[in-house]
């Protein structure tokens, strides 16, 4: 599918690839195959530097567990060379293992730092805790033990069932002329193939968490108390009110002490609650149990739905085919939402299990 809004008035163009397959599909015990999937399509500073010093714009591959997503931009007059680029980068990628070694060693690198960050090691503890083998439980980038078992066949394998023409949304923005537009995407996405067959995003719903708090020792680690409780869907009809709940939790969770934080990602399958919380300490519970009042609504109505929008509307096209959502839909709802549907959700995540690890010094831990 290609998406295409055109605007004369525009200084550059935009291309955005998603491909709708991201890291919940990593093999178990292979995890971080579709990050290096996702870093072989540039996989220099070379291939990278040329949107930069040739087209007179920028790339940047985003991956989470949902998706794969490349956005690139170029000067106007770049457009074919931008598509042409992209096209040839996506459709008839090159998988090696010289490369796929130096990607390793780059992911390698990163999560070794990653890895020696307490806060990082809580909240991977605490998803880990709270969904088990389940796809998000498991971390990402992969681990440093876990991309040592990956192989460029591996990248290969995933290649040929993920990044597929059937399996990607193309958004194409900015100044350009839409026939010809239409024209270049035949041409230069019509070689891009199919696969033989869609994976679904289907998985064994995980079982409930052990409630029992998860001490972890970390060398010269502050003491600090990570909290994972399941949230919605990205497609769920309470999507707009989850967010405005986010935004009141994180005001109230605040407001008692600036350092907490409040992270609710929302995703194909189930969403996660992630609250870090200071010190070793017990869920706050009143945060959940304090009714909204109407000022509370007010205001954090108007930020989630300034947040929200900040996204673009590019964005919130793709996600039509990733979550099955309509753009319509979403503005409607942050339109149609009341504090009772707030207060419901309010109450839907309050009954949750949550998964509770506490991060401290190893000398106090032990």
């Amino acid at each position: 599918k290609v998406l295409m809004w055109s605007d004369p008035a525009a200084t550059d163009v935009k291309v955005s690839i998603r491909i709708h397959s991201g890291a919940a599909f990593d093999p178990q015990g292979k995890e971080g195959v579709m990050q290096l999937l996702a870093d072989n399509i540039f996989p220099t500073a070379v291939a990278k530097g040329y949107f930069a010093e040739d087209l007179g714009g920028s790339v940047e591959v985003i991956t989470n567990y949902d998706f794969i997503q490349i956005n690139a931009t170029a000067k106007s007059s770049e457009f074919i060379n931008l598509l042409e680029t992209l096209a040839q980068a996506v459709a008839s990628p090159t998988i090696d293992k010289e490369t796929t070694t130096a990607l390793k060693k780059a992911l390698t690198d990163k999560l070794i730092l990653l890895e020696k960050d307490p806060v990082y090691v809580g909240d991977q503890a605490a998803a880990k805790r709270l969904f088990g083998t389940f796809p998000y439980g498991r971390p990402q980038m992969g681990s440093v033990e876990s991309l040592q078992r990956i192989d460029f066949a591996d990248l290969q394998f995933a290649r040929e069932r993920f990044l597929s023409a059937d399996n990607a949304t193309v958004a194409i923005s900015g100044n350009f002329n839409s026939d010809l537009g239409f024209r270049a995407a035949r041409r230069y996405l019509g070689a891009w193939l199919k696969s033989d067959k869609r994976v679904p995003s289907t998985f064994r719903q995980p079982d409930d968490p052990d409630v029992k708090p998860l001490e972890i020792g970390f060398d010269g680690a502050p003491a600090r108390s990570t909290f994972a409780l399941r949230g919605l869907a990205r497609n769920d009809p309470d999507y707009a009110a989850s967010l405005i709940l986010g935004a009141i939790l994180k005001a109230r969770l605040q407001k008692k002490d600036p350092a907490m934080t409040i992270v609710h990602d929302a995703r194909i399958l189930p969403g996660v609650l992630v609250l870090g919380v200071p010190g070793s300490t017990g869920f706050p519970f009143i945060a959940f149990s304090e009714r909204i009042s109407e000022s509370e609504f007010a205001r954090s109505r108007v930020e989630a739905a300034i947040e929200f929008s900040k996204r673009g509307l590019v964005d919130q096209w793709l996600d039509v085919d990733t979550y099955r959502t309509t753009v319509a839909g979403d503005t409607q709802a942050f339109q149609n939402v009341t504090i009772a549907d707030v207060q419901r959700v309010a109450d839907r995540l309050a009954k949750n299990p949550v998964a509770s690890v506490v991060v401290r010094s190893a000398t106090v831990a032990q």
